[in-house]
């Protein structure tokens, strides 16, 4: 068998995986604390309620998707249950797969089908029988 090295290629990119890793964690304990200590223990999406062991499933959504940035007043947080911070972020992917969606530049424009046109009509020569 053959024997690693110490100080090898892959033993310092394990090393500096792990310290990434470790740095990452205590980071975002850092950031989670303080955002639970801002604010309520309620998601921010779904109105639900969060205490005791349930805490766990309540999560710290960066507005900007940035988790380096961590302003003390946590104004770049909002605390989602683990279910709407899922679909916050699949919402990103979607829009990255299908593209952004398209709006027009009028305000009040509105599309021109009209799904119930001519029920009124329909309607009244049921009410005649």
């Amino acid at each position: 068998m053959s024997q690693k090295k110490p100080g090898t290629g892959s033993d310092r990119l394990n090393d500096f995986s792990a310290e990434v890793k470790r740095s990452r964690e205590q980071r975002e304990k850092s950031y989670r604390e303080q955002a639970l200590r801002l604010f309520p223990w309620v998601c921010a999406r779904c109105g639900r309620e969060f205490s005791g062991r349930k805490l766990r499933e309540l999560t710290v959504h960066h507005k900007d998707h940035n988790h380096d940035n961590n302003p003390p007043d946590g104004s770049n947080w909002e605390l989602l249950c683990v279910y709407c911070h899922d679909i916050e972020h699949s919402r990103d992917v979607d829009s990255q797969w299908y593209g952004e969606e398209t709006r027009t530049s009028e305000p009040g424009a509105s599309h021109t089908y009209k799904a119930f046109a001519g029920l009124d009509s329909l309607l009244k020569g049921k009410k005649d029988r």
